[in-house]
């Protein structure tokens, strides 16, 4: 059944609405997810340093990058908006000793991460408040910021990336990814194509990729110093791939689970890997609060 963010006059409606139909992919039990994401339950892309990197490999490189690009050394705040099941928050509070706020609209998410947190003895570390960010009050208190694969599912992006950039420390640092289109005009050519809105509405029940340049200014509009630019979409499509062989390994597991979701869930990573580069692309950026940025030409 196809679920769209509705047309409201109240934003407030509107951006509940998306979220309400975002939860409706997010809250499927994590049973099916412990399927095809393996051991981080990550689910975005990893990083493949060799041809023969498992996909658990992948993902803890992935999680080390992320914390390179928020300059993590030891011990900082941290906010992770749009937790998801908790892989960033519990690498950066076991690795880092960092002190975690995962926020999420969904309450599944939010109960798996706390549960993972407390069976690693890291609740202590790692807090989960169930929200979505249009709700969050930022205080200006973190040192890091982390935006991963989730900006796609907020119908007002500015405001999102405004709110992470309240929540920074001078100095503090943001890391975003998502997936884009390539440009405006491949925005408007394949947005309303059915396999497109099989992905961002049947699947997700609310999505939208917008060009890489509108997550940009974005970033700049919060008065954050973008610093860092990193194309991935090639590991993204490696990481599909193993998605895929875990779904097939699993499907009827799967179906078990949720009839006719293996099939579904098929369709949506193929059509995603038919785009990579040609429509899409997937990028990751990190950003600072800071009005001179970073940079490695000495002045």
């Amino acid at each position: 059944m196809t679920r769209t963010a509705p047309a409201a006059d109240d934003a407030g409606l509107m951006l509940k609405a998306a979220a309400d139909a975002t939860n409706n992919h997010y809250d499927l039990t994590p049973e099916i997810f412990e399927c095809f994401l393996g051991e981080h339950m990550k689910y975005t892309c990893g990083i493949y340093a060799s041809d023969d990197c498992t996909l658990d490999e992948a993902q803890e490189a992935k999680l080390e990058f992320i914390a390179n690009c928020l300059g993590i050394q030891g011990g900082e705040r941290v906010l992770d908006i749009g937790v998801g099941w908790g892989a960033l928050a519990l690498y950066l509070a076991d690795r880092y000793d960092c002190q975690v706020l995962g926020i999420t609209p969904s309450g599944t998410q939010a109960s798996y991460t706390r549960e993972r947190a407390r069976s690693r003895d890291l609740d202590d570390r790692v807090q989960v408040q169930q929200c979505s960010v249009y709700d969050f009050k930022p205080d200006g208190a973190f040192d890091a910021v982390a935006m991963v694969g989730v900006i796609e599912h907020m119908p007002d992006h500015q405001r999102a990336v405004a709110t992470a950039a309240g929540a920074l420390k001078s100095g503090g640092r943001l890391y975003m990814s998502a997936t884009c289109y390539r440009n405006d005009e491949q925005f408007t050519e394949f947005t309303p194509r059915d396999s497109s809105r099989h992905v961002q509405e049947t699947i997700f029940g609310f999505a939208t990729l917008r060009p890489f340049s509108k997550l940009v200014g974005a970033v700049e509009d919060a008065k954050l110093s973008l610093f860092r630019a990193t194309d991935l979409t090639l590991h993204y499509e490696r990481t599909i791939r193993d998605w895929l062989e875990g779904i097939a390994n699993h499907a009827d597991r799967i179906e078990e689970l949720r009839p006719g979701l293996s099939a579904e869930l098929t369709r949506y990573l193929e059509t995603v890997n038919t785009g990579w580069g040609h429509a899409t692309k997937h990028y990751a950026l990190a950003a600072v609060r800071s009005r001179w940025g970073l940079t490695d030409v000495g002045r």
